[in-house]
């Protein structure tokens, strides 16, 4: 991946994730790539990769089960919308 020189890379990368959920690419409770994946994707060091979740998490659009991984919150439009 091509970075932009200016913006933190983990911004970016983080941008990408994001645009990912909202295209649902990674739906609603499904598992969205670890540090290890997030690594080995866009070529970032680890602390990078942990700042991505972690902010991505602050956003309150993913959230992370200890020992499963982090997965993609539901909307709250999802949460109020009458079960079908």
């Amino acid at each position: 991946m091509q970075f932009v020189p200016d913006i933190p890379r983990w911004r970016q990368v983080a941008e990408i994730i994001r645009g990912r959920i909202a295209d649902g690419t990674y739906p609603p409770r499904t598992r969205v790539p670890s540090v290890m994946q997030i690594i080995a994707e866009f070529g970032i060091a680890t602390a990078t990769a942990q700042k991505v979740l972690q902010n991505l998490r602050k956003e309150g659009l993913i959230y992370t089960e200890p020992g499963l991984g982090s997965f993609v919150a539901k909307r709250p439009a999802e949460e109020a919308a009458p079960p079908a």
